[in-house]
């Protein structure tokens, strides 16, 4: 087991923003997706994963999207999603769909 410590979460570089997403309206979500690369390409993040259908080993998976995006930093990863930019298309995330949104700190 790795013990992981407050003064370890502070040192470390990488922060990534986890989503799992349930679509409800595809038309209204489109919207959302028409504007996110030129917002997220100012912050410095790249996405590693956004799948549809991931391989479920344990559990249940109700969402319809689920999303992995790398930040530098926390900072980073908050400045992004805080942005005025951001708020403004993620309006129509909102309104098409339902979700959980975290960042995790990175090894």
């Amino acid at each position: 087991m790795i013990l992981v410590t407050r003064d370890w979460q502070t040192r470390c570089v990488a922060h990534y923003v986890l989503a799992q997403i349930q679509i409800a309206d595809r038309t209204r979500y489109a919207q959302y997706e028409a504007g996110f690369m030129e917002v997220f390409n100012a912050f410095e993040g790249t996405i590693l994963a956004a799948d549809e259908s991931p391989t479920v080993l344990e559990g249940q998976w109700s969402c319809t999207r689920t999303v992995v995006i790398e930040f530098p930093s926390k900072e980073h990863a908050l400045a992004w999603y805080e942005s005025d930019a951001y708020q403004q298309i993620a309006e129509h995330r909102h309104a098409a769909s339902s979700g959980n949104v975290a960042i995790v700190a990175g090894l």
